[in-house]
Order: structure tokens, then sequence, then C-alpha cells
């Protein structure tokens, strides 16, 4: 019998296994825009870590160097039957300023600049019409151009920092959180995307 439970709580985990799916955002420094992140209902795990770049498995001083290319990434893993991914991009679009170049706030380099990852075609398209439409509402307010690189994350490996950076701002409530936002509102539209 015990055996039994055993096996139904493995299938029942890998169901949800099956069901999740994994972002990457690049906002800036990677500790605030986890938090904002892990309060999301539906997201059921994140960590931080490094995309993008030349070098395996680099470490925060090599990242933080600017000759690795990496940008700080935080992994979304969400449940998208409880909540979007166009709700994530809004969020995304709204924490950092999407028209800084490779800046946010006194952040400044390469690891600090705007970036989706995306890990299907759907969320390929799926962001990169949310920039035209967080593009459009940028544009209403006398806003620069979205700088943000949105790409295909196939073939680029997620490396996870180091351990104090996972949840720093859990561990440091006090921590340093620099994000610069626009002050402008993500258009929320109905549709049928749902990745």
């Amino acid at each position: 019998m015990h055996k039994g439970i055993e096996i139904a709580y493995l299938e029942i985990i890998r169901e949800n296994l099956q069901m999740s799916q994994t972002a990457y955002f690049a906002t800036g420094c990677f500790w605030g825009a986890e938090r904002r992140f892990w309060q999301l209902t539906g997201v059921t795990s994140t960590s931080v870590g490094y995309m993008g770049g030349t070098k395996s498995n680099p470490t925060y001083k090599e990242v933080c160097s600017g000759t690795t290319n990496h940008a700080e990434i935080v992994e979304v893993i969400f449940d998208p039957t409880t909540i979007s991914f166009e709700r994530l991009l809004a969020e995304f679009w709204v924490m950092h300023d999407p028209t800084s170049l490779n800046q946010q706030g006194g952040d400044i380099g390469t690891q600090y600049r705007s970036a989706i990852y995306a890990t299907t075609p759907e969320q390929l398209e799926i962001a990169l019409s949310s920039k035209s439409i967080y593009q459009k509402a940028l544009t209403e307010n006398g806003l620069g151009q979205v700088v943000t690189e949105i790409i295909s994350g196939k073939g680029i490996t997620y490396w996870i920092a180091e351990e104090y950076h996972q949840r720093y701002l859990e561990k440091n409530p006090n921590g340093y959180d620099c994000h610069s936002s626009t002050g402008i509102a993500y258009p929320l539209v109905t549709n049928t995307h749902h990745a």
C-alpha cells in the first residue's frame, strides 16, 4: 500500500511538471525582478542566473566584469492554467525601463540589458506582439523606443547563479532593489494566447 501511494504521488508530480512552462527574463539586476515574479499567483518557482554570453558556467564576478556578454536572468516556472505568459510579460514590461540600453538606474553594462529568451515559438510570437503593444503605450506618452532583445532561447544555456543570489531579497529584505520603471502601465488585452 505504501509503495502504491508513493507511485501515485510521483505521478502527480510528473503531471504538474509537464503542465509547467519556463520563461527567461532580463530586467537589469535580477534580485528585485525575481521577487516581483515569485509573488505572482501561478508562478511555481523562480531562480536567477545568466544567459546569452560566451563563457560556460560564469561567476557573478565574471558577468559583472562585462567581458562575458551574459545578461542577469530570472528563470520563471509557471502554471499556464493559472497565469498566462502575457500576464508575465505585462509584469516584465512595467518592472524596468525597456527603453534604456544596457542600463537600469545606476546599474550600467550589458549584463543589465533588457531581454526575453523565449522557450517556445508561441512565446516568441507573444513576446514580440507584447513589445509592439507596450511600444505604442510608450510612444503615446512621449517615451523612446524599446531596446529589449527578444529571441529564441533554444540552444542558449541558462547558468544558475551562486546560491547567495537565489531569493536574495527574501534573505535580505532591505537589500538592493534597483529597478527604474517608465511608470507606464502595460495595456492588458484579452486574447487567446496562453503560453
